[in-house]
């Protein structure tokens, strides 16, 4: 049985007020299992506890009831945290700063030693394909190339986790696809790998396993391969709903009228 990278037993949380009165209860008693090696979605909905989890996983969130463990630790322990790369929906990238330098920014921060950070961050630039661009500011390249700087970031400290919120999102379709590779070469390598993505495709090329949040419960969760079909139709087999939209009082009567 493989070892167990991400665990959540009957997770809940649920946002207050400045009375302390329930808002929302963002997630619902949710369990969840990562295995070590997977690659794995975490789908669902706007609103359906997609970050309130990513949140809680990386200790920046207490659960109200409920464990969460990283191999078997608290996230709020350090050594969890040393096995862990993050990868935020939005990368915030100081826009004169090189990518080399904005590497070398964050290998300090992984308290790496000069020799072994050059040695990563060369290496890190060649994976992503930047080693041409490595002197230019970062304020001057595309999305798709700023995306890659800040997956590149992630992976500085050598992370035996690598979450991804949302990796692709904002991106053209050839800087998708690179983002892509990217997951699969890392994938490669064992590297257990949690992301998640309402872009159902890019979810389907790259994930072996997924679970589908809605309103902050588990509906569906299973192997992508084992789906007849598209993951987007099992997506809105399980999550969507017939709605009777009605027409706009400004509609009726047509154009014109």
């Amino acid at each position: 049985m493989n070892e167990v990278a991400v665990s959540l037993a009957g997770v809940s949380k649920t946002f207050r007020d400045f009375w302390l009165r329930p808002t929302v209860k963002a997630v619902d008693g949710l369990d969840l299992a990562v295995a070590r090696g997977d690659v794995f979605g975490l789908l669902g909905p706007n609103g359906s506890g997609k970050s309130t989890t990513i949140k809680m996983i990386l200790g920046l969130l207490r659960p109200d009831d409920g464990q969460v463990r990283l191999f078997g630790m608290p996230p709020s322990s350090v050594q969890a945290r040393r096995k862990i790369g993050y990868l935020p929906e939005l990368s915030y990238l100081h826009p004169f700063l090189t990518a080399r330098e904005t590497l070398a920014y964050y290998a300090g921060l992984c308290g790496l030693g000069r020799q072994d950070a050059r040695r990563r961050i060369d290496q890190l630039l060649e994976m992503t394909d930047l080693t041409a661009a490595a002197s230019r500011p970062v304020g001057g390249f595309s999305k798709g190339m700023a995306r890659r700087v800040a997956l590149a970031s992630s992976l500085i400290g050598k992370p035996e986790l690598l979450i991804l919120d949302e990796p692709t999102s904002g991106l053209d379709p050839v800087s998708t696809h690179e983002v892509k590779m990217l997951i699969r070469t890392l994938s490669k390598s064992g590297m257990t790998i949690l992301m998640t993505s309402h872009l159902l495709a890019d979810a389907q090329d790259v994930c072996r396993n997924f679970m589908i949040l809605n309103r902050g419960k588990g509906v569906a969760q299973g192997m992508v391969d084992k789906i007849e079909g598209s993951l987007q139709d099992y997506f809105l087999a399980k999550v969507g709903e017939e709605r009777d939209f009605k027409v706009a009082p400004f509609l009726e009567g047509g154009a014109g009228a």
